[in-house]
């Protein structure tokens, strides 16, 4: 039987996309201040749960909502069972937008949204792919289990307890559509780890707030910080207008309350790609270290500007290690959070590491560093996973990406962290094609619409494949 899948994507483009668009209009980011025993990771991600499982239903699947942290519906027979998994949520928004980022919009083929890309709009591809080959009436001999989640972008407390509540038996194989093609085989292992710091500092120049970072696995777009200094607001001034004319931000500074306060604008960028951004944090202390701060704000600054400052691979703190296979550690510093009436104050620097070093030997090199009263780890680590390229999965998707793109398929070993590694046999499969341009956690995010239909074309293919 030969299924022209490209066609049937064609003839199914404007629901799809219609569908898209009424998710990608809810704002599905975690609000702990909101959460509650019903609404675990606040009312938004519980709301895009609840429209996608109706979604599910409309169109004919048994859809099951686990305790609002994660939902699945199944399709087929056999006792073999694939699992696809996908997430709804997605990082804040942020600043920096031309467009509201919670009202899609397109503009010259491109699909402006927060959660285009990540991962709305390939979990919309891969829905409609399953839609196909179910309307299509096609003999299958496995089960597909299609999981969203509603955390991924944080802890992914919403796998854990799935995985815990859902009943059923694992999946024996699977892949999650939240990456690039041709495919990811193998991924890092991320854990974040905290370095604490005392608060205490006075004279002439005294600190009393510096924060910056919305998520640990998001370069900070900006940071703020309140002080007092030994200055006039004019000359100020005019050593920040020195200092952004050489590097690459922008700059607020006004005086109130006493105080200055002073936020730099960088730019976002995916935690595991920290060298795509301009952390405006580690800018802010490169500033600020130029003065004569005293106590443990000066080892704050100090430490962030020259040693956290572009060290994407952890080199100044004393943590690098590359792997053959896997390649090198990356470091983002995340989340600062400092202020002078605290005993503990913090940086969170996310770490995608290769096989061959690990979250303790980090944190044993992070604790050598002088003025660090104790280092921390996350509750959630991620360890390095790989499928070998030889297993029957990576082959079939391999093929499927082959013949529809007549592109050569490759494995791949990236720092970010899927929903693939969930399994044993789990990879991550697509949506973004080479050469695309990755707007992933950043302001303006957008997927191209054509390859959202590609994909979904690809992904319909790759699942029959496997199924059949």
């Amino acid at each position: 039987m030969t299924i022209d899948f490209k066609a049937e994507v064609d003839k199914r483009k404007d629901a799809m996309m219609e569908d898209l668009f009424s998710l990608l209009r809810i704002n599905s980011e975690r609000d702990d201040s909101q959460a509650d025993s019903t609404h675990p990771f606040g009312p938004g991600p519980v709301k895009a749960l609840e429209h996608f499982l109706a979604m599910a239903e409309r169109d004919g699947y048994k859809a099951r909502n686990i305790d609002n942290y994660a939902g699945d519906f199944e399709f087929g027979v056999g006792d073999e069972v694939l699992g696809i998994f996908a997430h709804l949520d997605v990082v804040p928004a942020g600043s920096g937008w031309d467009t509201n980022p919670y009202e899609p919009v397109i503009k010259d083929g491109k699909l402006y949204a927060r959660g285009s890309s990540d991962d709305k709009g390939p979990t919309m591809a891969c829905y409609y792919a399953l839609k196909i080959i179910k309307e299509l009436g096609l003999p299958v001999s496995k089960k597909v289990r299609f999981i969203v989640g509603t955390d991924e972008e944080s802890g992914w407390s919403d796998m854990d307890y799935y995985f815990t509540h859902n009943g059923l038996k694992d999946p024996d194989f699977g892949f999650s559509p939240d990456a690039e093609f041709p495919i990811i085989n193998g991924e890092k292992g991320n854990i974040t780890e905290y370095l604490h710091f005392a608060g205490d500092n006075s004279g002439a120049f005294t600190l009393n707030s510096f924060a910056g970072g919305l998520r640990e696995n998001m370069v900070p777009e900006s940071a703020t910080a309140a002080f007092t200094a030994d200055f006039v607001l004019a000359d100020l001034q005019e050593k920040l207008n020195a200092f952004i004319t050489e590097y690459p931000v922008t700059a607020e500074l006004k005086e109130e309350a006493d105080q200055f306060v002073l936020t730099v604008f960088g730019k976002s960028a995916h935690g595991s790609t920290p060298e795509a951004g301009i952390n405006g944090a580690t800018y802010l202390a490169k500033f600020l270290n130029q003065f004569a701060f005293e106590g443990s704000a000066k080892v704050y600054l100090d430490l962030t500007a020259t040693v956290l400052h572009e060290d994407f691979a952890g080199e100044n703190l004393g943590v690098a290690y590359t792997d053959a296979k896997m390649g090198p550690l990356s470091m983002n510093a995340g989340v600062f959070n400092f202020d002078k009436t605290s005993a503990d104050n913090t940086i969170a620097l996310n770490f995608r590491y290769p096989q061959g070093t690990d979250a303790q030997t980090i944190k044993a090199g992070l604790e050598k560093l002088e003025g660090v009263s104790k280092v921390t780890l996350s509750e959630h680590e991620h360890t390095p996973h790989y499928v070998p390229a030889d297993d029957p999965l990576v082959a079939t998707l391999l093929s499927v990406y082959e013949k529809q793109t007549g592109l050569k398929g490759h494995e791949q070993i990236i720092g970010g962290g899927t929903f693939g590694r969930l399994l044993k046999r789990g990879v991550a499969f697509g949506a973004m094609f080479p050469d695309y341009t990755n707007t992933m956690h950043q302001a303006n995010e957008f997927a191209d619409v054509e390859d959202l239909y590609r994909a979904a074309a690809i992904y319909a293919e790759a699942i029959y494949e496997l199924i059949k």
